[in-house]
């Protein structure tokens, strides 16, 4: 029954659909249920033996031949993991508006270069300084606490209703120059210098070049409305393409989709009918391979065996993330709530967090024990900023949106939409200033 093809596909969209019911219920975000739940099921056996069902803790177990895990991982469950972040991940790219990034380039761009660098150096430092770890070690477990994550974050955005305001886009940007900080320092410390790297790297600056005006001409030529779903193929394909040639070069394949989702944001923009048709897809079928998968990385017996040095990584990783984010947040016209709500997303971690670990291992840079604890760190980095900053610091949508208006207006980019899309004294109510005659009067004037 446990190698049964369909029954294991019923049990993961079973947990799916119960993490989904949980997560409506208590209003949590349901990418981080299904972690939790992907954790649960993943460390937990059952097995029958002598007339009696048995229930145990797999790995502390694993001596008792009847006990069998509840979730099996297969190549093809592997394989739509894979897809789910693919494709997450360019839905996040797909969503950072250019307009908005242009505007909130300042702001993206601080937070983001500094959410990468704080973290990176002092775990980096502290690994190798305090732990005994080796460089390159020490190195791995940087870059793996270092990232943001984008696809917890995306999800976030989506089910908050927030992917379409200003600061929600603003901190989408953000997470992007995070993670492409983390990429690039993995590419620099580690990459292979050969043929297939360069080949990849021409093949996606043709493909970024060219796909906004293929991608408008397929909609365009054939409709949106098609039975076949063209578009939704086309990007599909385009993005099996380049994560091939990524995988060949020993990269990875969510950084060409992340930049894919980029330079086709401008047409996504125009056609939200595809965006929805794409989000639909990836959310009720992919992602939740993903980030169940994501929970069943952390094995319950060795995580309490390196309790302690787990607890520090991720200290580490949220002590850095608020010294770096926070002051930035709060220069750049956010309140301490918002600004707390941000810097707690940014201190997310998954995609890059757990590539990156797994990347050390698989090139025996890392042993299996410390693998365990990065991975650990990384999964916890997912769950507990996120748990914080949705109970603790979410803001309203209009507060995020009349941020964007206010951190426009200071810097003096304030355009006609937004005076006719937000009033001047409701956005003063909502962000807690008080109007003055002078901001009357830019505003008037924009």
């Amino acid at each position: 029954m446990l190698e049964n093809i369909w029954f294991i596909a019923a049990v993961w969209m079973g947990l799916a659909l119960i993490a989904s019911l949980i997560s409506i219920r208590i209003g949590i975000s349901v990418a981080l249920i299904e972690i939790l739940v992907g954790v649960l099921a993943g460390n937990l056996a059952i097995g029958l033996e002598g007339g009696t069902l048995h229930v145990g803790i797999a790995g502390a177990s694993a001596s008792a031949g009847h006990l069998h895990h509840i979730l099996q991982s297969t190549e093809w469950t592997n394989f739509l993991a894979l897809l789910g972040s693919g494709v997450l991940t360019f839905l996040a790219g797909a969503e950072i508006d250019p307009i908005s990034l242009k505007a909130n380039w300042r702001a993206s761009a601080w937070i983001g270069v500094l959410s990468f660098a704080a973290p990176f150096v002092v775990v980096w430092l502290f690994a190798q300084f305090v732990f005994g770890w080796s460089l390159h070690q020490a190195q791995i477990a940087g870059i793996a606490l270092s990232t943001t994550s984008v696809a917890v974050v995306y999800a976030v955005m989506i089910e908050g209703g927030f992917s379409d305001t200003a600061m929600g886009k603003m901190i989408l940007a953000a997470c992007f120059i995070t993670d492409f900080g983390t990429v690039l320092a993995l590419g620099t410390l580690f990459a292979n210098y050969n043929l297939w790297l360069l080949l990849f790297v021409v093949v996606t600056l043709i493909v970024l070049w060219f796909m906004p005006r293929w991608t408008q001409a397929i909609i365009t030529r054939l409709g949106a409305t098609q039975v076949s779903e063209p578009e939704v193929k086309f990007i599909l394909f385009v993005l099996f393409f380049l994560g091939g040639f990524a995988t060949a070069a020993k990269s990875e394949a969510v950084l060409p989709a992340y930049l894919l989702g980029l330079v086709v944001a401008g047409v996504f923009l125009r056609d939200k009918t595809l965006v929805r048709r794409m989000r639909s897809i990836a959310f009720a079928v992919f992602t939740p391979f993903y980030f169940i998968k994501a929970g069943l990385y952390v094995s319950l017996p060795a995580l309490w065996t390196s309790l302690l040095v787990t607890c520090v990584f991720l200290a580490l990783k949220m002590v850095t993330k608020i010294a770096g984010v926070f002051p930035l947040a709060r220069l750049h016209y956010m309140k301490v709530k918002e600004a707390s709500y941000t810097t707690l997303l940014m201190a997310t971690g998954l995609t890059f967090g757990t590539i990156s670990a797994l990347f050390g291992l698989q090139n025996k840079i890392i042993d299996q024990n410390q693998y365990t604890i990065l991975v650990s760190a990384v999964i916890l980095s997912a769950f507990v900023p996120t748990l914080i900053a949705q109970k603790f610091f979410q803001p309203t949508v209009q507060t995020m949106h009349a941020w964007g208006r206010l951190y426009k207006r200071r810097l003096g980019i304030l355009s006609v939409e937004d005076v006719n899309g937000g009033n001047n004294s409701a956005d003063r109510l909502n962000y807690g200033d008080s109007p003055s005659k002078s901001d009357k009067t830019e505003v008037i004037e924009s």
